[in-house]
């Protein structure tokens, strides 16, 4: 049907509401990073005036460690928590109730200076966790829901684009002449309270998704009268007639829990992809060279570092755009191996180039290249790709029960991540580039031997292929094999 695919304003506005979230989440994630110094002083100044004596070194690095991992911890238990809220109240409705925890947490930290309460400041980090958890299974599923399915994977690909996005606005207004400085260091964490607010106003406009509504709630006409706006045409028949035939899979399916997941033979292949994506992004080394990049882009003599750090920022968002042209040309199978083994190519160039940076002063600019080149080639693939595919590899039933797994599998791997970093790096010192790379190279290999292309295939086709997998025993199914007989005679796939 041509018209099923088309971009319509409904659609744009759907779409473009959810991510809020996303933005959400990545401005949560960055923005802790800039104003370091300030809040350590805060912290400072908060333990002097309670116990009339400075902060002892490592009381500060253990509260400064605190503040970071504990959004991380929230977003763990957000995650996990999909599931209970997406299919009692719905997908917009999910939404919409978790900017609750927004509001809360801006408050939170936007009053901890004045209460004088690096508490406030540390519940405030933990409350946002806990909606960013909530919104990284929210938004791809939602988008993924109402999205046609020649659009899916360019559409899913907006959540990471306003991940990073929100990351850049972190680092743009965490400049010191902007809020990074003593005076509104608070305004600049509170400042999600911001986005919160247009995304209240914006999503009572916006629809259910209309798998929800005919597959999970029986609203037949609803359901109609969504696609038929989200769509742009009276005849949505051929979506219709594709959820009516997942609807009739899950009733003719068990209830779908996590133990389920990992207990049935054809759910067990898919959560094992789904969990593996995830890592393949959190372990890929992308934090660590966002870490070390302040560092490379000094001993390179960049005479502002933070403004380099934000070229990085905008490397990032560029190439997710990038990334969003493509992915329905290309296919989700060729991006995510192109850009692991990019990435494992400039984390080896980036290992060399430090190492030699000090026989060597031009070798800093290659480190230089380098990193921009890491960057560039985790959003082409391992940025994007895992956040949305999960959605697209399982079914109406099971999908919200996954979504929870692969998402707590990501903030769990990211915590890991964020507190193992610094001492596996002191011992390491520019080699822990090489356990990123050997790390990269393994995933690269799972993707090609047991990632399924997902490109143009409806929900139903994806989970039938697992399911004939799971019928003829686990150990045959290959995705190279099945890459190749879905490629047929396309050249785009």
């Amino acid at each position: 049907m041509e018209c099923s695919g088309k971009l319509t304003p409904h659609l744009m506005m759907a779409v473009g509401t959810a991510v809020i979230g996303s933005l959400q989440f990545g401005y949560n994630t960055g923005v802790i990073n800039a104003p370091q110094a300030i809040i350590e002083q805060f912290y400072n100044e908060t333990w002097i005036g309670r116990f009339s004596e400075p902060i002892s070194q490592s009381a500060l690095t253990a509260l400064w460690s605190l503040s970071v991992a504990i959004f991380s911890v929230g977003g763990m238990f957000g995650s996990f928590s999909v599931g209970l809220f997406v299919n009692r109240f719905g997908r917009k409705n999910s939404m919409l109730g978790a900017n609750l925890l927004a509001f809360l947490a801006a408050l939170f930290m936007g009053l901890s200076q004045l209460a004088t309460s690096w508490e406030m400041l540390i519940i405030g980090r933990f409350i946002i966790g806990l909606y960013s958890g909530l919104s990284t299974g929210f938004v791809p599923m939602y988008v993924e829901e109402i999205s046609p399915t020649s659009l899916r994977g360019a559409l899913g690909t907006l959540h990471q684009l306003g991940v990073v996005v929100g990351i850049l606005l972190a680092q743009v207004f965490g400049i010191e002449s902007i809020m990074g400085n003593s005076s509104l260091w608070p305004l600049l964490l509170s400042f999600t309270l911001f986005p919160a607010i247009l995304q209240c106003v914006l999503l009572p406009f916006c629809p259910e998704s209309p798998r929800y509504l005919l597959i999970n709630c029986n609203e037949e006409s609803l359901a109609h009268g969504v696609l038929v706006k989200l769509r742009g045409s009276d005849d949505v028949s051929e979506d219709m007639q594709e959820m009516k035939e997942e609807s009739q899979q899950m009733m003719r399916e068990t209830k779908v829990t996590i133990p389920e997941l990992f207990r049935s033979p054809v759910y067990r292949q898919p959560i094992f992809v789904a969990i593996m994506l995830q890592l393949s992004q959190q372990l890929s080394g992308i934090n660590a060279v966002f870490y070390y990049s302040t560092s490379i882009f000094e001993r390179a003599g960049v005479a502002q570092p933070v403004y380099a750090t934000i070229g990085a920022g905008v490397v990032n968002t560029v190439f997710t755009v990038v990334s969003l042209f493509i992915v329905e040309r290309t296919g989700r199978r060729p991006l995510h191996l192109t850009g692991l083994m990019g990435m494992a190519v400039s984390a080896v160039l980036l290992t060399i180039a430090m190492a030699l940076s000090d026989q060597l002063v031009w070798m800093s600019y290659i480190s230089i290249m380098a990193v921009f080149s890491f960057v560039a080639f985790f959003e082409i693939g391992p940025g994007p790709i895992p956040w949305f595919i999960v959605a697209e590899l399982f079914s109406q039933g099971p999908r919200p029960a996954a979504i929870a797994v692969a998402g707590f599998c990501n903030w769990s791997a990211n915590f890991l991540v964020a507190m193992c970093f610094q001492y596996v790096e002191q011992l390491c010192g520019p080699y822990v580039f090489i356990i990123f790379t050997v790390l990269l190279l393994g995933f690269f290999a799972f993707t090609y031997f047991k990632v399924p292309e997902t490109k143009g295939r409806t929900f139903d086709e994806i989970a039938e292929g697992f399911r004939q997998a799971a019928a003829q025993g686990g150990d045959k199914y290959s995705a190279p094999e099945e890459f190749n007989t879905l490629r047929g005679d396309d050249p785009d796939l």
